[in-house]
This record gives C-alpha cells, sequence and structure tokens, in this order.
C-alpha cells in the first residue's frame, strides 16, 4: 500500500470519528436532566468513548494486574512465569493444531549470495500455508535461526513478500511496501546474509493463507473477484474487502472459543517448529522479530514460547491504556484478548520472557501509539527485567520518525541478534 493510499484511510478513519463530536456533544450537553453535572471534568483529556473513557480505563487499571511480575506478590520468575503463561493462553482460547506437517520443497535457487527454499505445508485448516527459508549460499553446520514475522500494513493480499524475495522482479505494490516501512529493502534477507537461516511464512489471513472471495457466499463479496489479481487495482479492492471482512473473522473466533491472536499464535508456533527442526539450525540459537503486525507475533510468540532465545518488537508496544483510551481506531482486531487487561497489561505479555534478551524498538512519530504510553510500556518491562536481576538482557531504543523498520532499527536489531544468538 503506498503512502498516498495510507494517508487516504487514515484521514478516513479520523473523519468517521468526527461524525460523533463537534454540535452533539454542545446540543446533548444543553438538555442534560442534572443541572451542573459536566459530562467531562475539565481536566480530562478528550479520549475516544468521551465520558466513559476514565471509567473503563480505572477498571482494570488502579494498581499493578493481577498477574503482572511488577506485582509485589511475586517474587520467583519462574514460578510467576507458569502461572501467568498458562492463563493467558486460557485467555486466548489457545489451539493445538497438532504435529510438524509434511513440508514440501517447491524450489530451490541462488539469489543475492543466499540459498532460498520456497516450501509449502498444510496446516488442519485453510489453505496450504507457503513460505520461505533464507541462509548464506555457503554456510555448512549448524547456525542461528530467526522467525521472520511479517507485518500488517493493510495488505491481506500480500503476506511473506512483505519482508523477503527470492528474485529482483518485484511488482510495483511491493517494491513500494518496502520502501514504505524498510527503507527499501527484504530485511529478511538482510538478516540471512549476516549468518542466520531465517524463515518466513504466510500467517492467518494473509498471502497463501488469505480468505479467497470464491470461498464465501456471493452476497458478501461486493462484486470482487479472485480473478486478474495481478492488477494492482484489484489488489487494491480485495485489501478493502479483507478489512472489512476483519471484523467478521474475528466475531467468528470469538463464537469459536478462541482469538485471533491465538490462530496467530498457533501458525507462528508451527513455523517454529518447522524451522527449530532443520539440520542447519541450531535449536537453543532461535529468535524472532517483526514490525507492526509481525511486532504483535513477537510480543506473543516471544513471551508464551520459551524456545525463542532472543526476540525484537518493532513498531508495537504500548499499553492497553493506550489502545483503550486514544488508538483503538488504528488497529485490527488481532489484538485483543478478553478479560486479560485485569490480570496483564500489554507489555506484561512480553515480560513472560524475562530474563531471555529481548529488544523493543519504537517510532517517536508513529500514528498508531502515543509516545506517552510507549514510554510506559518501556518502564514496566524494565521492571520486570531489574527484578528477574536481568536489566542487561532488556533493551528499548526510541527512532525519530513514522511507523517504520528503516535501516538504522535494522542495524540495531541485527546487532542484538549477534550478541545473543552467535558466540
Amino acid at each position: 500500500m503506498n503512502k498516498d493510499r495510507r494517508t487516504f484511510l487514515e484521514t478516513a478513519s479520523l473523519a468517521g470519528l468526527g461524525l460523533f463530536t463537534g454540535n452533539f456533544w454542545e446540543l446533548n450537553a444543553q438538555n442534560y436532566p442534572f443541572k451542573g453535572h459536566q459530562i467531562m471534568n475539565d481536566n480530562q483529556e478528550l479520549n475516544l468513548i468521551g465520558p466513559y473513557g476514565p471509567w473503563a480505563n480505572s477498571l482494570f487499571n488502579k494498581k499493578s494486574p493481577s498477574l503482572s511480575f511488577r506485582n509485589d506478590i511475586y517474587s520467583d520468575v519462574d514460578t510467576w512465569r507458569n502461572l501467568a503463561r498458562e492463563r493467558v493462553k486460557e485467555r486466548m482460547g489457545v489451539l493445538d493444531i497438532g504435529k510438524i506437517p509434511k513440508v514440501t520443497l517447491i524450489k530451490q535457487s541462488k539469489y543475492d549470495g543466499l540459498l532460498c527454499e520456497e516450501i509449502t505445508y498444510q496446516l488442519p485448516f485453510g489453505r496450504p500455508t507457503r513460505a520461505v527459508i533464507l541462509k548464506p549460499e555457503n554456510s555448512s553446520g549448524k547456525l542461528p535461526a530467526v522467525l521472520g514475522l511479517h507485518c500488517h500494513g493493510g495488505n491481506k493480499f500480500l503476506g511473506l513478500d512483505k519482508i523477503a524475495k527470492t528474485s529482483d522482479n518485484l511488482p510495483n505494490y511491493i517494491k513500494e511496501h518496502h520502501a514504505t516501512y524498510y527503507e527499501g529493502v527484504a530485511w529478511a534477507n538482510e538478516l540471512a546474509k549476516k549468518g542466520y537461516v531465517v524463515m518466513v511464512h504466510d500467517t492467518f489471513a494473509f498471502g497463501s493463507r488469505r480468505v479467497m472471495l470464491e470461498d464465501v457466499p456471493v452476497e458478501r463479496r461486493k462484486g470482487i473477484t479472485d480473478f486478474n489479481m495481478e492488477k494492482e487495482e484489484n489488489i487494491d479492492a480485495y485489501n478493502n474487502w479483507a478489512s472489512d471482512h476483519e471484523s467478521i473473522m474475528a466475531k467468528s473466533l470469538f463464537c469459536a472459543g478462541t482469538s485471533w491472536p491465538a490462530v496467530y499464535f498457533a501458525e507462528d508456533q508451527m513455523a517454529l517448529g518447522i524451522l527449530a527442526s532443520r539440520p542447519d539450525v541450531d535449536q537453543g540459537k532461535v529468535g524472532c522479530a517483526g514490525l507492526s503486525g509481525g511486532g504483535l507475533r513477537t510480543a506473543m510468540l516471544g513471551g508464551l514460547d520459551p524456545r525463542i532465545s532472543c526476540s525484537v518488537c518493532i513498531g508495537f508496544m504500548t499499553t492497553w491504556t493506550d489502545f483503550l483510551l486514544y488508538k483503538s481506531y488504528t488497529h485490527t482486531w488481532m489484538i485483543y484478548v478478553p478479560l486479560l487487561p485485569r490480570e496483564l497489561d500489554f507489555p506484561d505479555i512480553m515480560s513472560l520472557r524475562a530474563p531471555l534478551p529481548t529488544m523493543v524498538l519504537n517510532d517517536i512519530e508513529d500514528n498508531l501509539f502515543t509516545l506517552e504510553e510507549m514510554k510506559k510500556a518501556d518502564k514496566m518491562l524494565q521492571e520486570v527485567f531489574d527484578k528477574a536481576k536481568a536489566s542487561d538482557k532488556y533493551k528499548c531504543s526510541f527512532y525519530p520518525g513514522p511507523h517504520k523498520f528503516d535501516l538504522a532499527m535494522q542495524k540495531e536489531a541485527f546487532d542484538w541478534f549477534d550478541r545473543w544468538l552467535k558466540d
């Protein structure tokens, strides 16, 4: 999605919010039945749900959530982690999707100093998953590995192509994505060149795992078909449809007793199992990283799966308060876990990694979050790692600019992996 298109969507979202502000509140304040009672106090900040905001935020934000390691009642990090991980999985509706499936090699090639394996495998639900594995062309023995988790980016037509490539022959819409979010590079390739086995897979509802129009009722297709998807206007039409369909998918998952984060987690765990089981991978040195939606997945996978030795969460670390009061309209349904905020704040999920190496990279002008809440999240994570006597295993950096994972940020992330995954 190019910058102009993204700006349009952001503006449209803000305009939609404007439908519920302005004269409506002025008129109703004049007719409020209780004289002298104000809807909002003069010293209260405006928020997305108006006078309900402070009340809703107070439901879980009066003190440290009950299962946070920041809470004084916890002292042993291992006991706390086991308890909290099980509770998160319970709240998510975590799924068991079976053993590692058969992996089929579709194509093997050499590109830009890398050996590239394009593979596919079938999960118990949905269409086959497409993935790519990259490693240095002349490497030998066991290497450290990283599971690259692709972003959301308002583009469900694409999946792994957002961060990996196997040739220079790319359509413009992929080049635009690389330029907008990654300063023109496929970062999975750049990391692989540094001596890693890097795997990137399409996740639930993206790329090869996306919902095909032919698989839903005709009246829900809005006149769009799965044909001629080489044309950018058709891809845009699909992505607009998929954006609207997201709430339907989320409601359906809730009805099934699970959630979008749980499906993400299950599919990412399966990919992690495939990567870690390779003979060229050192199973004790496996990391994960991702921007935005990939950062969300990094927080969940890194926080809940002990096989992740080192993690880098980019452009997705804030508090539940930020989502509740200020920024829910900039996010998808893929974040939310009912009831969990009472027990863990959002940073607490990733803190379940403590004392394993954990990095967070933020953008100061990121319009998906407020800077104040990003800083609060940093303090929460630092507090946990300090208490776990692992202060050196946590690092957070703030970079100028909008939502992105640019070359400077990539360098810091790659150096972090080198520090903890290489001898």
